[in-house]
Parts: structure tokens; C-alpha cells; sequence
């Protein structure tokens, strides 16, 4: 049983779902807040989704000034697995642990809705449950969904196979080459705007999302991901 902090920023609105889904997958997941100096003696690290300080200046902007970025920069730089969900993709570019940024999309409209997307990468802790080239149906809700990198990074990402997750059908944001999701040089930090936590069981329209959890939690990777409720889990130092 991995040790899973969900990191819970003022705004966050997805934290719960996130940790529901994470215990759902046999992982002892527990809040940590935004004050938090340390990190719990955490395994794995996931940043939610929402829209932390009210998406002030730039989504994720203020965020990534928050006290417990110092402990998440440490845990991901030695190594440790990070997974930011849609705002948390949106800090952890701020942050410069991922590459590029997450713009307003395209046609200025808040996006809430099913998307497809295909799987590109499956060496990475979230990931390799999957399958390459399988494709997902996922939730989207971002008004800042869109990602952008200049040409030189984007070659790079495409070169080292860093699209995680990529857009099929249908680019519902702009984002450059229908980037969907990428990870760091490294493959332990990765950014997806899709929510997996959102579609990770029969009762949520289907369970393409519970491999992300499973993938984490591998030992625990036969247990069907809504075989298991999640209890408790009040956020702690708010």
C-alpha cells in the first residue's frame, strides 16, 4: 500500500474525487494542505484539480508560491512519482517541473464535457496499466485547457516520447499537436488535463480514468477500482 498526498489548495474543488479514487485503488491517500511544510512521508504525490486562488493573475500562478511546492520540488527531483490533474498540470508548469504552459483556450470558453483521448506513453507511474495507442473517454472542465510550448521544447517532447496523452477526434482547446498530457525528462512528474478521478468507476459513465490509480498502486492492480468507497479524509491544518 503506497502513501498517496493529495495536495489541497483554497480553490481546489476535486481533491475529494481524487482521493475517493485513490483509495479506491488500495492506496492509503490522505490530505495534505497548502501550509504544510512537509509532505507526510509521502510515495506518491498527486496535485487536483480547481481552481487554486481563484485562478488570480494565471491558473496555478499564485499556487505554485505555496510553502508545500518546496517539499512536492524535492520529492519530484529525487525521483518521486507527481501527478498534476488539469490545475495541478496547470502548477506544476508554473512550477517549471513540467515544460510549457496552459493557456485560455482557444475560443475563450469554459470546456465541461467527455473528450477522447489516446494513450502515448505507458512507462510512466501513472500510465503503464495502459496500452499504447489505447484510447480513453475522459471529462475535460477547464477554461485554461490549452497547451502551448515554442518549437524547440515541443520537438523534444515528441523526440522522447513525453506526450503522455494526446487528443483524438476533436483538439476541444487549441492545444499545440493535441497534447492532452506530458511528463518531465525524468517520467516520474506528469501533467494531464483530462480528470481521471472523474471516470474511474461504473457509477461515473465508465472506468477509463481508474488505470491512472491502479497504475500507482500496482500491487493492487487486479482490484476492480469501484469495488472500494472511500471514508473520512477531512483536510487537516486548514
Amino acid at each position: 500500500m503506497r502513501r498517496v498526498a493529495i495536495v489541497v489548495f483554497p480553490g481546489s474543488n476535486c481533491d475529494a474525487d481524487t482521493l475517493d479514487a485513490a483509495r479506491a485503488a488500495g492506496a492509503d491517500a490522505y490530505f495534505v494542505w497548502h501550509k504544510a511544510g512537509d509532505l507526510c512521508q509521502a510515495d506518491v504525490v498527486i496535485l487536483p484539480g480547481g481552481f487554486s486562488y481563484g485562478d488570480y493573475l494565471r491558473s496555478g500562478a499564485i499556487a505554485r508560491f505555496s510553502p508545500v511546492l518546496a517539499a512536492v520540488t524535492t520529492h519530484a527531483r529525487a525521483g518521486g512519482p507527481v501527478l498534476g490533474i488539469c490545475n495541478g498540470f496547470q502548477i506544476l508548469c508554473e512550477a517549471g517541473l513540467l515544460p510549457g504552459a496552459l493557456m485560455r483556450n482557444a475560443r475563450l470558453r469554459f470546456l465541461s464535457r467527455p473528450v477522447r483521448v489516446l494513450v502515448e506513453a505507458t512507462d510512466t507511474p501513472f500510465t503503464h496499466l495502459y496500452s499504447f495507442a489505447e484510447e480513453l473517454v475522459l471529462p475535460v472542465a477547464h477554461g485554461d485547457g490549452r497547451f502551448v510550448a515554442d518549437e524547440r521544447t515541443t520537438a523534444e517532447l515528441e523526440a522522447e516520447g513525453r506526450v503522455v496523452w494526446r487528443y483524438v477526434g476533436e483538439n476541444p482547446n487549441g492545444s499545440t499537436r493535441n497534447i492532452a498530457g506530458v511528463c518531465n525528462a525524468g517520467r516520474n512528474v506528469v501533467g494531464i488535463m483530462p480528470h481521471p478521478e472523474r471516470r474511474n468507476a461504473p457509477a461515473l459513465g465508465g472506468t477509463d480514468g481508474a488505470r491512472v490509480f491502479l497504475s500507482m498502486e500496482a500491487a493492487h492492480a487486479t482490484q476492480h477500482a469501484g469495488g472500494v468507497r472511500a471514508g473520512g479524509g477531512h483536510h487537516t491544518g486548514v
